[in-house]
């Protein structure tokens, strides 16, 4: 393999773009380096990956449609009835759909598209950093992506942010390699990766945009009037590459497709201005959600106001708290400081510099989406912190490896020290929100932590001191990186060896008052599978199906469009479609409170034959943004109308009603 970039030489140099030498030979470790860093991702990655089961419900059934119609596939239904579809783009079930027509409905083939995802995010991430500051920098920033708690949670799980990080590593690859030859092909394909971008969780991947449109704009090679000329075609791209879907959506004859799942009123638009966009920054919007239905009426956050415990303090602080600190910040100080001392030494830097603009490139992604993530007051959850951990591993890497070339200036030095010490001083709080697991670790790691801030130190003042025929500065790299990668990779171990199902879960041991009591992954029982359903109801997310139910359920289901319904996903709609394989009709969607279908809907379904049976939950849905809460929701309409008119049975614990029999 030859060197696309030159590899930083072992003298400082002023920080300018690296000159591409196709003849320069990368040293021998690179190959043997990327591939042991890809094999053993994917290898740890995949260990006991079928312990996750259906991981979350909502989504896998929706994948189990998806290998059942054709329709279903394209718009992202919930059933293979066609419904209502689930309250995000398709895009991110559909390589889980192929995956599961080629190999059957199991948890390795829903599980494994994650995986692969996560390793090709890996190998971008190297093949990125690597163009800025050669491979040594692009194998650091691979691995610790890799070593991302979150990353390694949510790159073996079946939720969308997968697919969606993969794209954004992906867009920011494509801008590098635009700024380094001024091609428009890669602004172009940037631009269609972001729109791609945009059909697996809509507006999140805007975030990144503003950064390298900057970025290009500040570096690109060609004049401005060409640089401008090449980002409107990126951005037409962009357009392209998600209207299509969003065309097709809006065009199709509403009666003929499902109900789009998530907004007030049956439309992609609402969805993405409303819930999925500025509902999630300023609080309310209407609908349910894969990870929860929206905020109380009245409030943002959660209970007790805009900024309440539900989803987080909102603040500052937020990516630092409870349970998101433990996914995402062992580096995110590091990252600030080398950030920011990256730049300095990049002051002078020609305007084309390949380095320089891959620090605005990652650096903005991780102020944009962190700021955002930190102050927006409706629905968050800490497995969305997953959108940073390459902005950070890449920050990190890059950042590293540039001060490391400077290490011989007494400031560089310093911040070396100051660096690793703030790194260690920071897992020592995080590991001590876990007393119980590996309680000797934060000790390590400090007593690692500080001897290498002694060698740093001793290097910057006795700069010819040699220890052991190597420099002071070799040794505290190497207790740097100890000290710093410890806790993430004590966590990811444990994330890998502990099931984990439902719509919101976390890596890592729980913390000391983190997650959300109550619902399946979150709060003490996180990672584990949902808690016994209440009295007469169905399982919740992630839960199991009695036999004899499911026995019921497949019995004469050819006859039926839905062998069942239940109100809402989490009622147990999910659970029972992928027990049977065929289709149950989630009213109102993943909470139970989107206006679909209607009373008088359903009410028709029932008279044509379409509906078998009622599956009575104890808890028909939860109030989301937006609605009144004095006002009942259609699924509890139509819970009310079916009790009214038909006679209830119970089958091992389950009440259902057979509405083919009304009572007399």
């Amino acid at each position: 393999m030859t060197a696309e970039t030159q590899a930083p030489a072992a003298e400082p140099h002023s920080g300018a773009a690296l000159t591409n030498v196709e003849t320069s030979p990368d040293p021998r470790w690179v190959r043997p380096g990327l591939v042991a860093l890809l094999l053993a991702t994917a290898i740890c990655w995949t260990i006991g990956l079928s312990r996750n089961g259906w991981g979350n419900a909502f989504y896998a059934a929706a994948v189990q449609a998806g290998t059942e119609s054709w329709k279903a596939f394209l718009f992202g239904s919930s059933d293979a009835g066609n419904s209502i579809t689930v309250d995000k783009p398709p895009a991110s079930l559909w390589m889980m759909e192929l995956s599961t027509r080629l190999f059957g409905m199991n948890s390795w083939s829903l599980q494994l598209p994650q995986v692969l995802l996560g390793v090709a995010s890996v190998a971008l991430v190297y093949a990125a950093v690597r163009r800025a500051y050669g491979p040594g920098a692009g194998l650091i920033a691979g691995a610790l992506l890799a070593l991302t708690p979150v990353a390694t949670l949510m790159f073996r799980y079946n939720n969308p942010d997968a697919l969606l990080v993969f794209v954004m590593v992906a867009a920011v690859w494509a801008l590098l390699r635009s700024i380094d030859t001024g091609r428009a092909r890669w602004i172009v394909l940037c631009g269609a990766l972001i729109g791609f971008g945009f059909l697996t969780k809509q507006l999140q991947v805007m975030l990144i945009t503003p950064g390298l449109a900057i970025a290009y704009l500040m570096a690109g090679r060609p004049r401005l009037r060409t640089r401008l000329l090449q980002l409107v075609a990126g951005l037409a791209a962009a357009i392209v590459a998600a209207g299509w879907w969003v065309a097709l959506v809006e065009l199709w004859p509403k009666q003929d497709r499902p109900y789009i799942g998530g907004s007030s009123n049956n439309s992609f638009l609402q969805l993405t201005l409303g819930y999925n966009g500025l509902g999630r920054i300023f609080g309310g919007g209407a609908g349910g959600g894969g990870g929860l239905v929206g905020p109380p009426p009245g409030g943002g956050g959660g209970p007790g106001g805009p900024h309440g415990p539900m989803f987080g303090q909102a603040g500052i602080t937020r990516l630092f708290a409870g349970e998101s600190g433990a996914q995402i910040s062992w580096l995110l100080p590091a990252a600030l400081v080398l950030l920011v001392a990256g730049l300095v030494l990049c002051g002078r830097a020609a305007r084309t510099d390949v380095l320089r603009a891959s620090y605005i490139a990652w650096g903005s992604w991780l102020l944009v989406t962190g700021v955002t993530f930190s102050f927006m007051s409706g629905i968050f959850h800490d497995y969305y912190t997953v959108a940073l951990a390459p902005a950070v591993a890449a920050v990190v890497g890059i950042g590293s490896v540039h001060l490391w070339c400077h290490r011989e200036k007494v400031w560089v030095a310093a911040i070396l020290g100051a660096t690793t010490a703030l790194t260690a001083a920071w897992a020592w709080i995080l590991l001590g929100r876990t007393p119980d697991f590996l309680p000797a670790l934060r000790w390590l790691v400090v007593a690692v932590g500080a001897a290498a801030v002694v060698l740093f130190l001793v290097a910057a003042l006795r700069p010819r001191l040699r220890l052991a025929n190597r420099e002071l500065t070799v040794w505290a790299a190497g207790l740097a990186v100890v000290a710093a990668i410890a806790g993430p990779v004590a966590y990811c171990v444990q994330t890998v060896s502990t099931a984990h199902s439902g719509p919101i879960v976390t890596a890592g041991p729980p913390t000391k008052g983190g997650g959300m009591p109550g619902f399946p992954g979150g709060g003490p029982d996180s990672g584990k599978p949902g808690g016994p359903a209440g009295p007469g109801g169905p399982p919740p997310s992630g839960g199991k199906v009695s036999e004899q139910v499911t026995t019921l359920l497949a019995t004469d289901a050819g006859a039926y469009t839905w062998v069942a319904a239940a109100s809402g996903s989490m009622g147990g709609a999910s659970d029972y479609q992928l027990a049977t394989g065929k289709p149950v009709m989630p009213i109102g969607g993943f909470g139970g409170m989107d206006p679909a279908p209607t009373l008088e809907q359903f009410q028709s379904y029932v008279t044509d034959g379409r509906v078998h049976y009622y599956l009575d939950s104890s808890r028909p849905g939860m109030p989301s943004a937006g609605n009144d809460s004095r006002a009942k929701s259609q699924s509890e309409k139509i819970s009310d109308w079916i009790k009214q008119h038909y006679s209830p049975t119970t089958v091992d614990g389950v009440v259902l009603y057979d509405l083919t029999a009304p009572a007399h």
